[in-house]
């Protein structure tokens, strides 16, 4: 009997996508928003601009062209931690509705609380 292998989780099924706008729900930038970088599908986690911000001591490397110091940057934060912003800037949670018929149907992001499309506005 050969030790267990941990598995990994299976990616998040995540609504949010790059560039769109969000709220910090909680945490220490609770009420802060921002457009969002990055998002990690298998960690669950994203990037928000201005948010989490940390300080990253970095070596001085002149064949980098790093000068080194002390940098801020973002830092990761949980999907469950944030919403997104509906058109008027409230937060809002997100629910899936189709649009068209046969070939032509997309699926289109929807606002629960106003009940409309999340695309055009947070594009």
């Amino acid at each position: 009997m050969g030790i267990k292998q941990k598995q990994a989780p299976p990616p998040k099924r995540i609504s949010l996508r790059k560039n769109d706008t969000v709220k910090v729900i909680t945490g220490r930038d609770k009420g802060k928003t921002g457009r969002i970088v990055s998002i990690d599908r298998k960690r669950g986690t994203l990037i928000v601009e201005g948010v989490m911000l940390v300080k990253r001591h970095t070596r001085p490397n002149p064949s980098k062209a790093i000068k080194g110091g002390i940098a801020e940057r973002e830092s990761r934060i949980h999907i469950s931690n944030v919403m997104i912003l509906a058109s008027d800037g409230k937060p809002t949670r997100i629910s899936r509705r189709t649009e068209g018929e046969g070939a032509s149907a997309r699926r289109v992001r929807v606002s629960r609380r106003t009940g409309e499309a999340l695309e055009a506005g947070n594009r």
